[in-house]
């Protein structure tokens, strides 16, 4: 596609609001933006952002030597490179991010944020969506106040649909990202319990995802998760910025809130207190679960006159993918996207890398979840180990940023994983102790614990030499689980 040129004139116009001032003459042309000297081509234009244990000012005549044709600085460096200087770069980041999306006011935005989910879901409308048109998708990682700024300077004149993924660790984080990408439609997945160290409670992780909704455009929609927990704080912020909410999946309510005239069904023994499963917006069922896919009808429930109906064949295991698809069909149905065009696009999505990925491995299975972790994520992944065949083996890490929750959190998974139909735990890291602890009071010897990954890697060969095993690895980013699997494959 053809790049974005910045010059003179329209960097100036991006950052007008933080008062710039240019050190030099710069009369070359650019493409691209660049924080990170080591990617730096030549052309290109160096912005120097300054973390708590970096500052890259430093590096100002490194990105130059290397091509660099501006810099754009917080301060004046003592180099002959042109600078731009601007009071906070970090900010100037984000107007120039700011600037290239209201520079193409055509182009539809889909931003998603949640506790899990947020790559997968990405995955989907990116399958969705590229097949319609041009569609710029977050890569990897870059969904934080840094890295929301540098996929928007990604945009080109030929990109029709963004899919725009927004996480956060703070408070404020997406109301940020969220004005500067102006979303069409703004979806929240879940409440789960990442970042619950950061947050100090779930219900204020639901307010920070809700945040999301803040940056909606003039005739914005939202979509929400219908059963989640905390649906009515999400509900309650949603109807403050947009007219039109869609939701997905089913809540199990009490009969006396449901609206049931109660007076025939007391004489079948029911009672308030009985449940009643309301459907959504956009649900699923005949659901089956496969061990390593999942069938099921999207159903679609806009009218009072017509459900519209379609099969799905989700190249993704585990039953919480489903839900992860009907949330990306919400967003497709918010665009008035063709329930034939969105079928097509979950059918040939894939998972992401580390993502559920399934690798054979001789008579075994090797199932590489490891890209981060949280409690619902281990879980929904000892499911999808639970449907496999073989002795079945759960290898995982300590779950990071959980705060005074961490260890409460650890021994609420042992207890939970004690219950189910797995063969094995073997788990490795300081918190995953009070995992293994709690599990082996439910189940005597069912945990191993690990002080490194290289014991646990020696016990793992050996279980794999003794029988068929199916092994899913997960762990928070920090532990790199994927090593584990690496090591394995290594040693045949």
């Amino acid at each position: 596609m053809t790049p974005y040129i910045w010059q003179k004139t329209n960097l100036t116009e991006a950052v007008k609001a933080l008062n710039p001032s240019i050190v030099g003459d710069f009369d070359k042309t650019a493409t691209r933006i660049i924080t990170d000297t080591r990617k730096i081509n030549q052309g290109d234009i160096f912005l120097a952002i300054q973390g708590d244990n970096f500052d890259g000012h430093d590096y100002v005549e490194t990105a130059k030597d290397k091509g660099a044709v501006l810099a754009i600085v917080s301060r004046q460096i003592d180099s002959d490179i042109p600078q731009l200087i601007v009071n906070d770069t970090k900010l100037a980041l984000g107007q120039l991010g700011k600037y290239r999306r209201d520079a193409h006011p055509d182009l539809t935005v889909i931003a998603i944020t949640g506790s899990s989910g947020k790559t997968t879901v990405k995955e989907m409308l990116g399958s969705i969506f590229s097949q319609i048109a041009p569609t710029l998708i977050t890569r990897g990682n870059l969904n934080n106040d840094l890295g929301v700024p540098m996929m928007l300077l990604e945009l080109t004149d030929e990109h029709k649909f963004a899919i725009m993924e927004l996480g956060a660790n703070h408070v404020g984080e997406i109301a940020y990202t969220t004005r500067l990408v102006s979303p069409d439609v703004a979806c929240v997945l879940n409440i789960g319990t990442a970042h619950l160290g950061e947050f100090g409670g779930r219900e204020n992780i639901a307010k920070t995802k809700a945040e999301i909704f803040e940056g909606l455009q003039d005739q914005g929609i939202s979509v929400l998760p219908f059963g989640d927990e905390f649906f009515d704080v999400l509900a309650d912020k949603a109807s403050q910025f947009s007219n039109h909410i869609i939701t997905f999946g089913e809540r199990q309510v009490p009969l006396k809130d449901a609206g049931v005239d109660m007076s025939s069904l007391h004489e079948l023994g029911l009672t308030e207190e009985d449940t009643i499963m309301l459907a959504s917006d956009v649900f699923a069922d005949d659901m089956e679960i496969f061990a390593d896919h999942s069938e099921f009808s999207v159903n679609i429930n806009l009218t009072e006159d017509e459900v519209k109906s379609a099969d799905v064949c989700l190249n993704f295991a585990g039953e919480h993918n489903i839900s992860n698809a009907l949330s990306a069909t919400a967003c497709g149905i918010a665009l008035k996207i063709d329930l034939t065009d969105i079928i097509k696009g979950l059918n040939t999505a894939k998972p992401a890398k580390g993502r559920l990925n399934f690798k054979p491995f001789g008579e075994h299975l090797l199932i590489d979840d490891t890209y981060n972790a949280n409690v619902p994520a281990m879980l929904a992944g000892a499911k999808v180990l639970i449907e496999q065949d073989g002795y079945k083996v759960l290898v995982l890490g300590d779950i990071g940023e959980l705060g005074d929750d961490a260890i409460s959190e650890h021994e609420k998974l042992g207890e939970a994983l004690a219950d189910m139909p797995i063969d094995k735990l073997l788990v490795v890291g300081d918190l995953m102790k009070n995992t293994a602890k709690v599990a082996n009071q439910t189940r005597a010897d069912f945990a191993t614990h690990f002080v490194n990954k290289t014991d646990l890697a020696k016990h793992l060969q050996a279980t794999l030499a003794n029988q068929n095993c199916a092994v899913l690895f997960k762990g928070s980013r920090f532990m790199a689980m994927e090593t584990l699997i690496d090591e394995i494959v290594a040693k045949g």
